[in-house]
């Protein structure tokens, strides 16, 4: 077997791992997990001075966002989501005003902006880019879900963007084994604390 194969396998089976023990985390321990990471994004500087953050819609086990939408909103900062367009592999980003009226089941019955509900934002103007993963690091790595998705959407169309992994604490390992095309994150947050990368 050559090493990319064995990196594959390696990925694919940290993934598998971290997911199922997110999985397993009990909800009310889920919720507490997410108020505290949520916080803990409040402190960072560059979300609060941001004029535009783009967020991930939480879906089944990941840290939660809905609250994070309402706290930007509270603090007059726009906030956009990401739409995931398969067929051409890449994200477009939608402003989210009411997550309640403007979301739909998308790609994966992940919740995604209702194009005919909201209007599309220009990846150049978005300012903070708050990510989701199944795995992270504490030198910027992170390992997404598969797609690459958010890793070609960061390096072509919203490279301005501060990067923030949002993750349980239980999601971070010692080292992800990243591949050239993955991007870095700037702050990985975590219920524990904020980490500042590089």
């Amino acid at each position: 077997m050559d090493s990319a194969e064995n990196r594959d396998k390696e990925r694919s089976g940290l993934r598998r791992r971290i997911l199922a023990a997110r999985e397993n985390l009990a909800p009310d321990l889920r919720a507490e997990k997410s108020r505290l990471i949520r916080e803990n994004v409040l402190q960072i500087d560059r979300v609060r001075q941001a004029e535009l953050v783009m967020l991930y819609v939480n879906f089944r086990s990941e840290v939660e966002t809905f609250a994070l939408f309402a706290a930007l909103h509270r603090r007059n900062i726009l906030t956009c989501a990401p739409l995931t367009l398969a067929s051409d592999h890449r994200l477009a980003s939608f402003l989210i005003t009411d997550p309640a009226s403007q979301l739909r089941p998308g790609y994966c019955r992940i919740p995604e902006p209702d194009p005919d509900r909201t209007a599309p934002v220009a990846p150049a103007a978005i300012e903070v880019v708050l990510l989701p993963g199944a795995v992270f690091d504490l030198q910027g790595g992170r390992l997404g879900y598969g797609g690459g998705y958010y890793d070609r959407f960061l390096a072509q169309a919203a490279p301005q963007a501060l990067r923030v992994g949002l993750a349980y604490a239980m999601q971070v390992v010692d080292r992800v084994p990243v591949l050239e095309h993955d991007v870095k994150l700037h702050y990985l947050v975590t219920e524990k604390g904020i980490r500042k990368i590089g």
